[in-house]
């Protein structure tokens, strides 16, 4: 009996010297990262944990915190306002996914294609990001003024001119062309690298069978990019549902609350009406949701994997 306890002796000694053995290893990797983990934890779960305390508290700098329970939240959902905001956001979406979505994918498919000046169209593509935010706003208000270039434009082929900033029906598709001309750039990278992933080989054998660009680019490169289209297009979602810098800063939510979306209504509640603990209840009610969208993205990859 006493022999296969001794045979066994190094092996449940090695076994279990093996977790310690492994975090002195990587010991100075854990201190190198434990920087990024501390301001990673004070900087984002700390004021996620303060806000969900803060959104059951009527905040006042001066007298003092109130705790009022679930006020804050009562009061989000019988502002008339929250419900125009979300319409106007999920708009605001379904506009980016309609005009902007498909735009760094075309791109990125038509470069890829170039025979000559592909460096040179990468940059020309890339170049709007860069622009300040001053002067991209500043440029578009002259550009979509009624006697600005687009509106001339019209005239010139015939159209009546159109009121992009002051007309509530075009002043949202109005932002989300400047927004799709701004930022199509850097998502088109993020396309352009996955399709030059793809192997060249796949290209080359479907020429040799006698494939044209769109039938290598229907049964090769679109497959090929479905988990990284999945992935930008939850992102994208995640994005548009906090956006507020264009809308604030082009119309600050006119004409007729027409570009007011949920995240500028929360910076209004806190900056402009000072009342920060229903900004706060609106703050938690986003995160709730888009905690959901990811944990569904994060099942649904799980699942592709799996399969």
């Amino acid at each position: 009996m006493g022999e296969p306890e001794t045979a066994l002796q190094p092996v449940l000694q090695k076994r279990s010297g093996k977790p310690r053995g492994r975090f002195r290893k990587h010991l100075w990797g854990y201190l190198f990262l434990l920087p990024a983990v501390i301001i990673f934890i004070l900087f984002l779960w700390v004021p996620i944990a303060k806000g969900a305390l803060y959104s059951f508290y009527s905040i006042d700098f001066v007298n003092g915190n109130t705790f009022v329970g679930v006020d804050n939240y009562a009061r989000v959902f019988q502002d008339p306002d929250v419900w125009t905001a979300v319409k106007n956001t999920l708009y605001y979406m379904l506009l980016t996914v309609i005009i902007g979505f498909w735009v760094p994918i075309v791109a990125s498919i038509a470069i890829s294609e170039l025979r000559y000046f592909q460096g040179f169209a990468r940059i020309a593509a890339y170049l709007p990001f860069v622009v300040p935010g001053v002067v991209l706003y500043g440029m578009w208000r002259w550009m979509y003024d009624p006697v600005g270039p687009i509106n001339g434009l019209l005239i010139t082929f015939g159209a009546d001119p159109v009121s992009f900033i002051s007309d509530s029906r075009w002043s949202m598709i109005a932002i989300v062309f400047m927004e799709t001309w701004q930022q199509f750039g850097s998502a088109m990278l993020i396309y352009l690298a996955g399709v030059l992933s793809i192997p060249k080989d796949w290209y080359e054998a479907a020429e040799i069978d006698g494939a044209g660009v769109w039938n290598r680019i229907r049964y090769i490169t679109l497959p090929s990019m479905r988990t990284l289209i999945a992935l930008m297009f939850i992102l994208q979602v995640i994005s548009t549902s906090q956006a507020y810098q264009s809308q604030l800063a082009l119309l600050d939510g006119g004409p007729n609350n027409a570009t007011l979306t949920y995240a500028l209504l929360i910076v209004k509640y806190a900056f402009t009406r000072l009342d920060y603990g229903t900004a706060t209840a609106m703050g938690m009610l986003m995160f709730a949701v888009l905690s959901l969208v990811g944990i569904i993205q994060y099942k649904l990859n799980k699942g592709d994997d799996g399969a």
